[in-house]
């Protein structure tokens, strides 16, 4: 028998959760929960299916509006990336607007697996349909990557495909392996509620002091930065930003104070990045991606920021986000085939740098949402969609 279950909210601020089912007891559950909890979509619902308990989760917003921002933030770092390599062919304006643009979008794949670990690193754990979907989006797109070089450029495409399982077909698809590592975990990980405090100490030391990312600082011949702790690659990292993003997400964090602070060290932290490369340049001549590192100390601190000022102030549905966000895998599946091909056609403005990066964007998003729609629609089961 399937029972169904409903919340109300009372005048005052209260709701109840109602679970009608016939239990053990023989009568009908009513459990009173705080209205606040239901509209930040905290309130799971128990349903009684032939006796079998199933949990019914309500629709995290802040979720959905924080993987769309990071998807259109993975555009604006490719839509950039041309001028951020090729320093003199562009004036210095130009150069800094656009490492402005991509120091800001920096936090996108932090975001992703922040997003990943706090589905995951909880109660719930990657099932056997995760896995299936994450291999099969793998497969999929690599093979999509790979009709496009045979088709429409000189690549060696055989030498792609030799050195599939160690390097992926084109660059954007590096995280569907990385990301698989979360999925692995997630059985062994259940992250426990921690204090703010506890947070900032774990981010200061693990993201900044003993970070091999961090920039050494010498003094008198002694270098007292990074701290070696022996932290080595990257994956470290995507882990971390998986623990952080379950931990984060289940703090009470909602205060007005904290999104003010949040606001501000993420404007510091992108100025700084964005500063940094610039003196980079001028020091090396040539761009150098030291600041730009997503294990870096400060895309870190931007990242966490970001996470803790959307899930405080983005966590209702918002519809051009919400849009965005129901195609968030089929877009960066396409996007950087698109912005090649516009690349390689000269279909850009070069010669306004400013038109050329909104041109440039808006086609690439509006051409892989076209994709990932349709495919949407072929793909029923939403496997690779």
């Amino acid at each position: 028998m399937t029972t169904k279950a409903r919340v109300t909210a009372a005048d005052k601020g209260r709701a109840f959760c109602k679970t009608a089912a016939r239990l053990t007891t023989g009568r009908p559950e009513t459990q009173i929960v705080p209205w606040s909890r239901i509209q930040n979509q905290e309130v799971t619902l128990l349903i009684i299916k032939d006796g079998t308990e199933e949990l019914m989760q309500q629709k995290i917003h802040w979720i959905d509006n924080l993987r769309a921002i990071a998807c259109l933030m993975v555009i604006m770092i490719h839509t950039t990336t041309w001028y951020i390599t090729n320093p003199s062919l562009v004036s210095p304006f130009n150069w800094d607007f656009a490492n402005l643009l991509n120091s800001a979008s920096r936090v996108s794949v932090p975001l992703f697996f922040m997003i990943s670990g706090y589905l995951f690193f909880g109660e719930r754990s990657a099932g056997q349909r995760h896995f299936l979907r994450i291999t099969l989006c793998l497969v999929f797109y690599s093979a999509v990557a790979l009709a496009y070089i045979a088709l429409l450029t000189p690549i060696n495409g055989e030498m792609s495909l030799k050195l599939l399982l160690q390097k992926p077909v084109f660059y954007h698809l590096w995280f569907f392996f990385a990301i698989i590592v979360i999925y692995l975990l997630s059985p062994l990980i259940s992250v426990k509620r921690i204090d703010g405090r506890t947070a900032l100490a774990l981010i200061v030391l693990l993201g900044v002091v003993a970070n091999p990312n961090t920039v050494a600082q010498k003094f008198d011949g002694v270098q007292w930065l990074p701290v070696n702790l022996y932290i080595n690659g990257d994956t470290f990292y995507y882990v971390l930003y998986g623990l952080m993003g379950r931990a984060i997400g289940m703090m009470e964090t909602e205060q007005r104070p904290v999104s003010l602070l949040a606001g501000i060290v993420l404007a510091v932290s992108t100025v700084s990045i964005a500063s940094g490369t610039h003196q980079a340049l001028e020091s090396h001549g040539n761009f150098a991606d030291t600041f730009y590192l997503y294990c870096g100390p400060l895309v870190l601190i931007a990242a966490l920021s970001l996470l803790v000022l959307a899930k405080n102030t983005l966590n209702r549905e918002m519809a051009p986000l919400a849009f965005i966000a129901r195609y968030s895998l089929g877009i960066y599946g396409f996007h950087a085939l698109i912005i090649h091909f516009l690349r390689t056609r000269h279909i850009e403005f070069t010669a306004w740098p400013v038109l050329d990066i909104a041109w440039i964007f808006s086609m690439t998003l509006a051409g892989s949402l076209a994709l990932a729609a349709l495919l949407q629609r072929l793909d029923r089961r939403r496997l690779v969609s």
